[in-house]
C-alpha cells in the first residue's frame, strides 16, 4: 500500500507501544534521593510561590518539620528552604510578592479613607469642601463622626477636642450617676476608638 500512486504520504497506524514516551517526573530533591519527585513542597516564606519536588517518602518527611517561617522549621527542612530561597537549589513556580498580597492589620495601618484626606493635606473644612471630592467613608466611619457631632472633613485635632469635651460633659462624676450620661460616654468613647484605629486621629 505504501508504493500506491494515489496513498503517496500515508503513514500507517502506530500501535499503543509507538507511543513518544511521556515527559518524566523530575528527579526527588532530597540529598541523595534517586526516585521521582512528584510530590510539590512549598519552600515557605523565604521564597513564597516557589516549590521543591520530593518523593513520596521524603515529602512527608518535608511536610513533617516545616513550617512556613524556616526559623521555626526542622533544622534539616529549614536548610532546603533557605538553600532554596538562595538559589542554592533548583526550583518551581513564580516567587510571590507577600507584602503586596497581604492586606494590613486595621491597628498598623490607616483606612483608605483616612489615609486620602491625609494625602489631600485637609487643614479645615472649608479649604476641605473646595479642596477635594467627597470621599466615600465605612459605615462605621460614618456613625462615629456623626456620635462626635463632627463632619467627616474634621481634622484630627477637631476630633481629639470634641472627644475630650464629651468625656468631661458625659462623665458619671458630672452627672451624678445619671444613666443617659453613661450610655452617651460609652458611645463617644466607641466612636473616637473607630476613628482612632482607621487613622483620623
Amino acid at each position: 500500500m505504501t508504493d500506491s500512486k494515489i496513498f503517496v504520504g500515508i503513514r500507517p497506524i502506530r500501535s499503543s507501544s509507538d507511543k513518544p514516551a511521556q515527559p518524566s517526573a523530575p528527579r526527588c530533591q532530597w540529598d541523595g534521593c534517586d526516585s521521582p519527585g512528584v510530590q510539590r513542597a512549598p519552600v515557605g516564606s523565604a521564597a513564597e510561590g516557589l516549590y521543591l519536588s520530593f518523593c513520596v517518602k521524603h515529602s512527608k518527611i518535608y511536610a513533617k518539620g516545616y513550617s512556613f517561617y524556616p526559623s521555626h522549621s526542622d533544622p534539616v527542612v529549614a536548610r532546603y528552604q533557605l538553600d532554596a530561597a538562595a538559589g542554592k537549589i533548583a526550583t518551581r513556580g513564580v516567587r510571590t510578592d507577600r507584602e503586596h498580597r497581604e492586606a494590613p492589620l486595621p491597628s498598623s495601618i490607616p483606612s483608605g479613607s483616612a489615609k486620602s484626606l491625609r494625602a489631600r493635606g485637609i487643614a479645615n473644612r472649608s479649604h476641605a469642601a473646595a479642596a477635594a471630592p467627597q470621599i466615600k467613608l465605612k459605615p462605621l466611619e460614618v456613625k462615629a463622626f456623626e456620635v462626635l457631632g463632627l463632619e467627616q472633613v474634621a481634622t484630627s485635632e477637631e476630633i481629639k477636642s470634641r472627644y475630650k469635651e464629651r468625656l468631661k460633659a458625659d462623665h458619671p462624676d458630672a452627672n451624678s450617676g445619671d444613666r443617659k450620661s453613661e450610655d452617651r460616654l460609652r458611645a463617644t468613647i466607641e466612636a473616637y476608638g473607630i476613628l482612632k484605629l482607621n487613622g483620623f486621629c
